[in-house]
């Protein structure tokens, strides 16, 4: 595999050259290979790049770490406290191809329409973790987004320079074409190609944006994720998407949460499932099992009932997910897998065994009862014969007084 360049290189700056300088160098190269404005086999690979090297170099720890250690990670992978989310070759979210699509377009819309001067609004992703999403968290972003340009202020002009009223459309941002058919004239309604909709030129346009007012730049935003967020869940932070056209309002940064999954919990709903492990003596005799909580330094107590079976599901109210924008939480549900104890000693085994032995002794003379022959009728009149006998042979020895009835009135 062919060795990376040297982005600054890549970007023919020297090392000791500023943020500014570094982006200048940047929209000059990336003017030139945009896949819309080059047409050789190499330049899309070259435009990546240049974007990757641009990333890199805006970032001040990612640069850093490349001055240092070769690599924008560091000597051992991200270590950084903020996420980059973005993905500046495209894929998931937007990538410094939908930002130079704007940049080139200038704003143009369709035919005809009036030029899209409000910025568009963003989208990314961002992961966290379900203890983060537990307790609520700040996190810092790190994205790529069409900016108001530093060098003119967002006003898209340099030094000197003012803006007019077009005279190609007299400041309508539209004009309008006459053909001549065989149907007769028919008359056409475009966007009108010098000022692209906008209605306004500049005589003394911005070197850095071209008289757009704005240019991609590398920025990060503190993004408050609330406690008990569910995955796919959005935040929006306003002003921070894509910035308007010569000052034109900003649109909103939309944050998509992603909740990853815990090796500890599983989350359904507000609920969360844990597995807790006892022996078997123990599901006999029933326990108490202590584990860590889904909150920073909470500890949970599991009460395993006696004759606990495999499967069964203990809850404990209250120690599952916060419930967002609530004080109340939802439960821990603690499924318990019975274990065969291994570690036992011969005394216990041969204890265990004892209390085997009397219980097959048990269930082998309650078989036995069970299998007893039911009397006949023959039996039973001869048995209340015999029973009738000795009950008549009691009383003729003496003679017998029923008790008194203490209710019965006396005479």
């Amino acid at each position: 595999m062919e060795p990376k360049r040297d982005y600054y290189e890549v970007l023919e700056v020297p090392r000791d050259a500023d943020a500014k300088t570094i982006k200048r160098a940047f929209l000059k190269k990336a003017r030139t290979l945009h896949p819309d404005v080059n047409k050789e086999p190499d330049a899309e690979e070259r435009f990546k790049e240049v974007n990757e090297a641009y990333a890199v170099l805006s970032d001040d720890q990612k640069r850093a770490n490349y001055d240092r250690y070769g690599d924008p990670n560091g000597p051992a992978g991200f270590g950084s406290d903020y996420v980059d989310v973005s993905d500046i070759f495209g894929g998931g979210g937007f990538g410094f191809g939908d930002i130079f699509d704007s940049f080139f377009g200038g704003g143009a819309g369709r035919a005809g329409a009036q030029a899209r001067t409000r910025g568009r609004d963003m989208g990314i992703r961002l992961t966290v973790t379900l203890e983060e999403a537990a307790a609520g968290c700040k996190k810092t972003v790190a994205y790529t987004r069409l900016a108001p340009c530093e060098d003119c202020g967002g006003t898209g002009a340099a030094e000197g320079g003012r803006a007019h009223a077009c005279e190609r459309c007299h400041g309508t941002g539209r004009v309008v074409e006459v053909q001549r058919t065989i149907f007769g004239q028919m008359q056409t309604q475009a966007t009108c190609p010098v000022c692209h909709g906008q209605g306004q030129v500049i005589d003394h346009p911005c070197e850095t944006c071209e008289g757009q007012g704005r240019a991609p730049s590398r920025e990060k935003v503190e993004v408050q994720v609330p406690a008990g967020v569910h995955s796919g869940q959005t935040i929006t932070v306003s002003g921070k998407g894509e910035a308007g056209v010569r000052g034109d309002a900003s649109g909103d940064l939309v944050v998509s949460i992603e909740v990853a999954e815990s090796d500890r919990f599983e989350r359904r709903g507000d609920d969360l499932y844990c597995t807790v492990r006892v022996d078997a003596l123990q599901a006999i005799v029933g326990t108490t099992v202590a584990l860590d909580g889904i909150m920073e330094g909470e500890r949970v107590t599991v009460e395993v009932p006696a004759g606990c079976q495999f499967g069964q599901q203990v809850v404990v109210e209250r120690k599952g997910m916060p419930r967002m924008g609530m004080i109340a939480r939802g439960n821990l549900v603690a499924v318990v897998q019975v274990e065969t104890p291994r570690d036992l000693t011969k005394k216990q085994l041969l204890d265990v065994a004892a209390i085997v032995a009397e219980r097959a002794l048990d269930e082998g003379a309650a078989a036995e009862r069970d299998a007893r022959p039911e009397p006949t009728s023959e039996e039973e009149a001869e048995g209340f014969s015999a029973a009738a006998e000795n009950a008549a042979e009691h009383f003729a020895k003496e003679r017998w007084h029923a008790p008194k009835n203490p209710f019965r009135s006396r005479k």
